[in-house]
C-alpha cells in the first residue's frame, strides 16, 4: 500500500517518523498496528496486564470520555504462551432488537478507536507468535465513511427483515506484513451486529441474502517502537488518538430503518398512539 515501503528482507514496513506524528491532529493515520507488549508500556493508563488478565480500564478522570474500544471474544493467546482473559471490553459480535439498542451501539463503535488483538507467525520467525494490537482510527474520514456507509447501506435495503453486518480488517492486516506471515488468530479481526426484527417471515434472512461483509481498506502505520525517540512518539501519537472525541449529530447518525422504526413503535406503543390520535383528531376530516 502506499505510505509505506517493505524493508529488503521482508521485514516489517519501518516505523513512522517523527514528522509523521508530530502534527496537532491525528487525522492522517486510519490504521495503526504495534505489538501488544508494546502498547502494554505506552498506554498504562487504558490497558493493563495484572496476571493472567488483561484489563482494558476506564478512561482517566482527565479524559472521561476519550481511552480506545476494544472488541474482542474475551480470550487471547499473548505471544502464543499465555492464555489471559479480558476484562472491560465490548463483545465482537452481538445481537440488537430495538432502535435505541442500534443507537447506542453505532455510537459505541463510532466515539472511539477501535481496538483488536491478533497473533501473528512471520516468515523469518515460523515457530513464534506475536500478538500484535490493530487500532482503527475512528476519526479519520475515510474509516469513518467506511463504518457509516456499511450500516447505512444496509439499512436501506431491508424491509422490515432481519440483517446483519459484519465490518473485516483481516485482508488489510495481512497485507500488512511480509509476504508468507501467517495469521494465527485473523478470525478476530472483525466485528459484527445482528439486528433482529419481529418479522414472521424472514425469508431474505434465512437465505443469507441479508448478511453482509464490509471488507476495510486504508493505510497501516508501524507504530512499533525501538529507540527511545520512537516510543516518545508513539506514545504521543496514541495519547492524542485517545483524546475525547467531540462529536456533532448528522442525518447518517439519526437514519433508521422500517425494521428499526417497527421496533420503536412496539417499544413506546402508548407515545405513537397519542400522537396517532392527536393528528387525526386535528384533522378537518374528524
Amino acid at each position: 500500500q502506499a505510505g509505506w515501503t517493505v524493508e529488503p528482507g521482508g521485514a516489517l514496513p519501518s516505523p513512522v517518523s517523527s514528522g509523521e506524528l508530530r502534527g496537532p491532529r491525528t487525522c492522517d493515520c486510519e490504521l495503526a498496528l504495534l505489538p501488544l507488549r508494546q502498547l502494554l508500556l505506552l498506554q498504562p493508563d487504558c490497558f493493563q496486564l495484572r496476571g493472567d488478565q488483561l484489563a482494558v480500564l476506564r478512561p482517566p478522570r482527565h479524559r472521561p470520555a476519550g481511552g480506545f474500544t476494544v472488541l474482542s471474544d474475551g480470550a487471547l493467546h499473548h505471544d502464543g504462551q499465555r492464555h489471559c482473559r479480558l476484562t472491560g471490553h465490548c463483545k465482537r459480535d452481538v445481537e440488537l432488537t430495538s432502535h435505541r439498542d442500534y443507537k447506542d451501539y453505532r455510537e459505541t463503535i463510532l466515539s472511539r478507536p477501535l481496538v483488536f488483538f491478533t497473533n501473528v507467525r512471520t516468515k523469518n520467525y515460523s515457530s513464534k507468535e506475536k500478538t500484535y494490537a490493530l487500532i482503527v482510527n475512528t476519526r479519520h474520514p475515510k474509516m469513518r465513511r467506511q463504518i457509516e456507509h456499511g450500516m447505512n447501506t444496509v439499512i436501506s435495503s431491508v424491509f422490515g427483515e432481519s440483517y446483519k453486518l459484519r465490518f473485516d480488517f483481516q485482508e488489510v492486516v495481512k497485507n500488512f506484513f511480509p509476504p508468507g506471515s501467517h495469521l494465527v488468530t485473523g478470525e478476530d479481526l472483525s466485528f459484527s451486529y445482528e439486528f433482529k426484527s419481529d418479522a414472521l417471515f424472514d425469508f431474505f434472512y434465512w437465505f443469507g441474502i441479508s448478511k453482509n461483509t464490509v471488507a476495510v481498506t486504508g493505510k497501516v502505520l508501524n507504530l512499533s517502537n525501538t529507540t527511545p525517540e520512537k516510543k516518545e512518539i508513539s506514545t504521543m501519537f496514541l495519547e492524542k488518538m485517545g483524546e475525547p472525541y467531540v462529536r456533532l449529530n448528522s442525518f447518517s447518525d439519526r437514519k433508521f430503518s422500517v425494521t428499526s422504526r417497527g421496533r420503536l413503535i412496539s417499544d413506546k406503543t402508548k407515545t405513537y398512539c397519542y400522537c396517532f390520535l392527536i393528528y387525526y383528531n386535528s384533522t378537518p376530516i374528524i
